[in-house]
């Protein structure tokens, strides 16, 4: 039985500037020896655990924050009705590794790096801290019992699955500890499928109250292409980071993650650009080794009469026909494209994308 699902996604963007470095210019990257624009996985993971649609289907996600005052203020909103504040700042102080000393009289205690922070997840362990309390355990044996109640403590990441999806890495504390994760998702920074050639908006800001000219002066670069998206999901990894939930519970969130890479977009500068674009062609294929196409695309798409959509599908499928036969993928495959004329060899075609998420539901039959 295949352990990982493999998602492609074809998506024509309109003009905009979806992904911006610190100079305020869109994200690239040099592919096949030429320039393409690039959105970055930080930037897709973010727009996916943060949409309506996580919410919605998945639950709440982490909070990843450096702040401990912060995050602190906000387990004891959210935590303080079910446990003693006490518990719930000792909790804190022995997770990430620091003194009561550095929370008393500090504006702000910061940890040692972004962490993501599971409110459920916390609150198991404040029930744990509680217990040893009362059993008088210190903090090694407690480390120690934790250490061997690991499933218990995963199954508190079905609370934020985005963790168990992405990891997390700790350097202090507790945490450090028990508190690794190896994610279960791979997704990789899509990028366009041809060279592009920027555009700026050179624009104004209007003074209503000033009879001439503006108040503003700006430039922004942005740029339209079709963008190739690629991730990987290891299901046994899934399994276990969520306390060894079934296989059907892990497919049922890639079907959600089918949903997302194909309908969300990360959100800056849209109240300018608008390119709320939804994917052309997602295919879903399931393998015993996670197999990106990104190769389709390293000789970049020349543009033909219709654009770059057409020959960008027609460019996936041939490289797709010639590595599943190559490497003998033979997997349950499936596809949900606008793009007419495309053929996939091997791969099932779907009318919908509700039809492409029962397909994965159902472990890639029928």
């Amino acid at each position: 039985m295949s352990n990982f699902v493999n998602f492609h996604v074809l998506i024509s963007h309109s003009p905009a500037c979806l992904n911006r470095d610190d100079m305020n210019m869109q994200k690239d990257a040099v592919f096949g020896g030429k320039r393409r624009v690039r959105i970055s996985s930080q930037s897709l993971k973010r727009t996916l655990r943060k949409s309506d649609y996580y919410a919605a289907n998945i639950g709440e996600s982490s909070i990843r924050t450096i702040n401990l005052t912060a995050l602190r203020e906000q387990l004891q909103a959210q935590l303080g009705n079910k446990h003693n504040p006490a518990v719930i700042d000792q909790t804190l102080r022995l997770l990430s590794g620091r003194s009561d000393a550095d929370f008393d009289g500090q504006d702000k205690v910061v940890g040692d790096a972004v962490t993501p922070w599971v409110v459920g997840e916390f609150e198991w362990f404040c029930k744990q801290v509680a217990n040893a309390n009362a059993d008088g355990l210190d903090e090694k044996k407690l480390t120690k019992q934790l250490k061997s109640d690991v499933s218990a403590m995963q199954a508190s990441l079905q609370q934020g699955v985005d963790v168990a999806l992405s990891g997390r890495m700790a350097t202090s504390g507790m945490m450090s500890e028990v508190g690794k994760v190896d994610g279960a998702m791979s997704i990789a920074h899509a990028f366009t499928t041809h060279t592009v050639d920027s555009d700026v908006d050179w624009f104004t800001a209007v003074d209503d109250l000033q009879e001439l000219g503006s108040a503003h002066l700006g430039t922004q670069e942005f740029s339209a292409g079709v963008f190739y998206r690629y991730a990987s999901l290891n299901l046994a990894q899934l399994q276990e980071n969520l306390g060894g939930v079934s296989r059907a519970k892990a497919l049922e969130i890639a079907a959600h993650l089918a949903h997302m890479l194909a309908t969300e977009v990360p959100n800056a500068k849209q109240r300018t650009f608008a390119a709320f674009n939804p994917a052309d062609l997602l295919m879903v294929n399931f393998s015993d080794v996670p197999v990106s196409l990104a190769n389709a695309f390293e000789a970049p798409v020349k543009a033909k009469q219709e654009g770059f959509l057409k020959p960008s599908a027609e460019a996936f499928a041939s490289y797709w026909n010639k590595v599943a036969k190559g490497y003998g993928l033979t997997g349950a495959s499936a596809q949900f494209s606008l793009v007419e004329g495309t053929v996939l060899d091997g791969v099932e075609s779907k009318a919908t994308l509700d039809a492409l998420k029962t397909w994965v539901r159902k472990n890639g039959e029928g």
